[in-house]
């Protein structure tokens, strides 16, 4: 909504050109507006900041890309934003992982969907949002928590807002990668209004709605993990070599349907010169309709030799029939009647995010005090549910080495004939969840500052801020049978074969899932599973003191921060073993505490070297807590002797700690223009990953599987910005570049597999971006080039199976024209090299995880604004 002025104002000036821009003796000569209005917005906001940050202005958001706000966030320098069905979603900063970057609104930490503590970014509508700022650098009064960042999105404040009161937007989005799909439509629609006004020359009031439709139906090929010293019982060669075989493999087409609604609201109210007053929410909703056609290869008869005697006499690998890249499968050709099951599934989410706030603030020159309340709740109930038909043919033949696009062929077998689809009894489909979690956190804080001018001391700050949260699970459990108990086969009218387009594999068949299922299958809900259920309570105490910094070409502040922490954990212990006849389990509550103090000083100093040229040099103690979920008290135990093992949480995780250094020099030679060059080293004390401990339980020493303190490293890294206009090049100056680059070197490791561990989460070799744009005559344009080299993600929800993502190189473009004073059109496109996404297991290329090409999005819409 913090665009409305900008477009307003480009289409009062539309009609008259704005070469002299540039030269004009002040910006009130004439005003610069649009894209090039965002940027310059952008540039001064990071100018202004008391640390290293970066900023997005309200009208950089919404031009390109304008579905999530993650999109604009991968723009910025040293950010990298991963790709969950296709749009943009959690942000990666500076080597290190969303699980390090901690998300704000409004300067609060809010409530997540998410099991840990990452953010979801595209929850947030664009539209919604007046800026963000990306702060790399820590300063005492910031809450703890962003090792790698801390993220703050900001929504309006109507008192401060200048354009019309009045906006609406509507228009058609369209994807592409689920073009093949039977009777399935890329073609989706998005919407939003807003109202900004003074209810009086003190009261302003802001409030508005979007809604998007999003049919992002995309292919995806799945390698489900591989035999390997670390991760299972590898086959051994003749020669006695371990050697790496797949477990299976599966390809999956989604026709999915992402429909999001929220709202927004905020009462400010000033009632004298001294006091500032302001009332917001937020409230957004996301559904997710998943129908799914999946196909599967060795459920039964499975590709993954467990102990075998590989390549040699009566092993399902034999010489000649498969291909070795260093001691892993690629590909091979099985003569094992190895199943392939087709699968119609249903996927179910939905998700709901409410952010509210009180802020007061009392400002009369010398004293200022700050006191903020607030509350956010996040919940999710998702659900999945599946009818199976299997067949067993007599040869399958894979090829999913690096480098190559995998593929999957069998004979022996039609299983994409849709009249021979008949649900067995032994196994008809899958029934998991629904899982429910659940997310509160309620703080308060209060900042009181006292102006001081005192030679190089401006002010002294101290604060104090409380917060409690309790983050849940529940995980359903039920059970599937076909109709009858017999065998059904299902009606061919209601099913249709296909083929992928992105990768090969044998004919697919495609079907309403709720149609398949109504016919074939009996679903039972039962209880919730105990032993998969935990709950966690974490209460935060924080404090700081800090003094400002102000002289003669400087300015900065100095500080110490105190977190004191405390969590609860309550959870299932399940213990089994064999009591003679039968395998026994059993139940018994767990509860753990946890508590940490830290101090956390900081330091930011700012020089103005000249009127253009700005040095910053800080340095300061972070810290992030540990992810909620992996926090949990629940234990899964095999008493089998000799070897006890399990696996559980830790509700005794130290949380992640680092010392950094930060020195970042910043050109600003053209009012419209940047070269900045920072760089950034820190020393983290403690990593967290997913590793085997032995832990005395019960008296009795177990092998346990589960989250786990790991030694730390070092991230050092160099970040680069150019941003500028061409005024230099005559004829070019409505043109311009925005560019950025940014290279870490770590040493960072997870701590898996043991053998080869991962690189850390989120840690990118270089990340890079460059934009070409041209604002003027009321037409704004850009072309937008990403790439970033490859680096460790977590699949999924479980923080246990990480995958590496190979590099990606995205090109995306857009043009808006100022038809009117109250119309403007624009259309954008995104993702148009249909860039693929390709992980890979076990850091090693040739086992993979996925191959998921999401397709080309485009977005047209049209602005009314009165």
């Amino acid at each position: 909504m913090g665009s409305h002025a900008a477009f307003a104002q480009a289409a009062d000036n539309a009609a008259a050109p704005q070469s002299a821009a540039d030269e004009a003796p002040s910006d009130q000569a004439i005003v610069v507006t649009g894209l090039r209005a965002s940027l310059r917005d952008a540039l001064n906001a990071k100018r202004t900041t008391t640390v290293v940050a970066e900023t997005i202005s309200s009208k950089d958001i919404g031009v390109l890309p304008d579905v999530t706000i993650a999109d604009s966030l991968g723009r910025l320098p040293g950010v990298t934003a991963t790709r969950d069905r296709g749009n943009a979603s959690q942000a990666a900063v500076r080597g290190l992982g969303p699980r390090l970057v901690l998300g704000l609104i409004n300067g609060r930490e809010v409530a997540s969907s998410e099991p840990d503590r990452n953010v979801r970014w595209e929850i947030y509508p664009s539209e919604i949002v007046s800026g963000v700022t990306v702060y790399k650098a820590q300063s005492a009064d910031f809450i703890a928590g962003g090792v790698a960042a801390t993220i703050d999105i900001q929504t309006i404040k109507p008192l401060d807002y200048h354009g019309p009161a009045f906006t609406v937007r509507g228009g058609a989005i369209y994807n592409d990668g689920g073009k093949d799909i039977p009777g399935y439509s890329g073609l989706g629609a998005r919407g939003s209004a807003q109202y900004v006004g003074k209810l009086t020359d003190n009261l302003g009031l802001v409030i508005g709605g979007t809604y998007q439709r999003q049919k992002n139906g995309f292919e995806s090929f799945q390698g489900w993990g591989y035999n390997t010293v670390d991760t299972g019982s590898p086959p051994t060669d003749a020669n006695g070599n371990k050697i790496n075989t797949p477990w299976g493999a599966q390809a999956e087409v989604k026709g999915l349907t992402e429909t999001r609604w929220s709202t927004t609201a905020a009462l400010q109210w000033k009632p004298g010169s001294y006091w500032d007053i302001t009332l917001d929410g937020l409230y957004s909703n996301i559904k997710i309709d998943e129908n799914q056609a999946q196909q599967w290869y060795g459920r039964s008869n499975g590709w993954g030799d467990w102990g075998g005697n590989f390549g040699q006499a009566g092993d399902i690998y034999q010489q000649g029939n498969y291909t070795l890249a260093g001691n892993t499968v690629t590909g091979a050709t099985l003569n094992n009647y190895s199943s392939v099951t087709n699968v119609f599934g249903k996927y179910t989410e939905d998700k709901t995010l409410f952010v509210s706030g009180l802020n007061a603030k009392y400002d009369d020159g010398t004293w200022s005090v700050k006191t903020d309340v607030s509350y956010s709740s996040a919940k999710r109930n998702n659900l999945y549910r599946s009818v199976a038909t299997e067949f067993y043919p007599s040869t399958t033949t894979f090829a999913t080495g690096a480098g190559q696009v995998p593929s999957v062929s069998i004979s022996g077998a039609n299983v994409g004939d849709t009249s021979a689809q008949t649900v067995q009894s032994y196994y008809p489909g899958i029934y998991d969840g629904p899982q429910r979690l659940h997310d509160d956190l309620g703080a308060g804080q209060i900042d009181i500052r006292r102006a001081v001018n005192s030679g190089w001391l401006s002010g002294i700050g101290v604060g104090l801020r409380y917060s409690n949260r309790v983050k849940s699970l529940a995980y359903g459990s039920g059970s599937i049978a076909t109709v009858g108990g017999g065998s059904v086969t299902l009606n061919a009218s209601d099913l249709t074969a296909f083929n992928t387009s992105n990768f090969t594999v044998p004919t697919m068949v495609w079907g309403n899932f709720d149609t398949i299922a109504s016919q074939a299958v009996v679903y039972t809900p039962g209880a919730d599973d105990p032993t998969k259920g935990w709950r966690v309570r974490e209460d935060d105490m924080e404090g700081y003191v800090m003094a400002d910094l102000a002289g003669n070409g400087f300015s900065g502040n100095v500080g110490v921060r105190f977190v004191d922490v405390v969590t609860h954990s309550t959870g299932t212990s399940a213990s089994t073993s064999w009591d003679g006849t039968a395998n026994v389990t059993v139940l018994s509550p767990v509860n753990a505490q946890n508590h940490y103090f830290r101090a956390l000083p900081s330091i930011n100093l700012n020089f103005e070297l000249t009127d253009m040229l700005k040095l910053r040099v800080a340095a300061a103690r972070v810290i992030s807590r540990p992810p909620l979920d992996e926090l949990r008290a629940n234990q899964n135990l095999s008493v089998y002797p000799p070897q006890l093992t399990g696996s559980a949480g830790n509700p005794n995780l130290r949380p992640f700690m680092a010392t950094q250094g930060d020195l970042s020099v910043e050109w600003y030679f053209h009012k419209d223009a940047l070269l900045a060059v920072a760089g950034y080293y820190k020393d983290v004390d403690t990593n967290i990953g997913y590793a085997q401990t032995t832990q005395t339980i019960n008296g009795a020493d177990y092998l346990i599987t589960g989250p786990a303190n790991g030694k730390g490293g070092y991230i050092a890294g160099i970040e680069t910005t150019l941003q500028t206009p061409f005024y230099f090049i005559p004829g070019l100056d409505k043109f311009g570049i925005y560019a950025n680059a940014a290279f870490v070197k770590s040493d960072l490791k997870e701590l898996s597999p043991s053998t080869n561990p991962f690189p850390a989460v989120g840690l990118a070799d270089f990340t890079g971006e460059v934009d070409l744009w041209y604002s003027d005559h009321g037409i704004d344009a850009r072309l937008a080039l990403k790439h970033h080299s490859p680096f460790t993600v977590i699949y999924g929800w479980d923080a246990s199976k990480l995958t590496r993502l190979e590099s990606e190189t995205t090109l995306g473009a857009s043009i808006g024209y100022t038809i009117t004073k109250n119309i403007s059109v624009r259309v954008q496109a995104n993702n148009l090299t249909n860039q693929v996404a390709r992980f890979y297991w076990n850091n090693d290329a040739n086992q993979i995880a996925r191959y998921e090409k999401y397709g080309r999005s485009y977005l047209a819409d049209i602005t009314v604004r009165y």
